[in-house]
């Protein structure tokens, strides 16, 4: 009996056994016109045990990587892509900035920060005066959802100033004419709730009348 412990260490244990020792059996092989052959199949193989690789980006490109750990860093074959080192793989990755959203700001979304900086992008002109009006409205209805309740605009217009790093300003506008978006809502959903007050009110009123009868 073969104990595991006396086996070959699995480099990617999720591929299992039978694909390390395919690779260790490729890695035999003595010519590289063999090995690009069996190479090839055994990543055919890989994608068909592990088809949940297929949804994420460049997953053939992970497939070849893969190929190459589990050949300890020491297979000699023709990839279609740069096989990773060592230190690249022992590389840490980089940390990640904390997210520019946070406190009073982080109900506006990650769209707002790309629209802001597109608006920024742009020269000065009708334009952009137009994206920074529709980036504020937007602005304003996300605080209005959230907070569930009216904002002024000047704390739209601070927000958008902090957000843009003083590089966008609205402080000459006196209102946001789009923000009736918001107003408009309200009094949709205040048409529903009378809507269904006066279903009930004739619901109560048909049963009234007939129990008189």
């Amino acid at each position: 009996m073969e104990y595991n412990t006396e086996r070959t260490q699995l480099h990617l244990p999720e591929y299992g056994r039978i694909i390390q020792q395919l690779v260790e059996r490729c890695k035999e092989l003595p010519t590289k016109e063999e090995r690009n052959e069996m190479a090839v199949a055994i990543v055919d193989f890989m994608g068909q045990r592990n088809p949940q690789l297929r949804d994420e980006e460049n997953y053939k490109h992970k497939l070849w990587d893969h190929l190459y750990i589990l050949s300890g860093y020491d297979l000699d074959v023709d990839s279609p892509y740069a096989f990773p080192t060592i230190e690249e793989m022992r590389e840490k990755p980089k940390k990640m900035d904390y997210p520019i959203l946070q406190g009073e700001f982080k109900f506006y979304g990650k769209s707002i920060l790309q629209l802001i900086e597109k608006a920024i992008e742009l020269e000065a002109g009708d334009e952009k005066d137009a994206l920074i009006q529709v980036i504020a409205n937007n602005m304003k209805k996300s605080y209005n959802v959230y907070n569930k309740e009216h904002v002024q605009d000047e704390v739209i217009f601070r927000h958008l100033k902090d957000l843009s790093e003083d590089r966008l300003d609205l402080t000459s506008i006196d209102s946001l004419d789009k923000s009736k978006i918001y107003y408009a809502t309200n009094r949709s959903n205040k048409n529903n709730q009378k809507g269904n007050q006066n279903s009930q009110n004739k619901r109560r009123n048909f049963h009234n009348n007939k129990n008189r009868k």
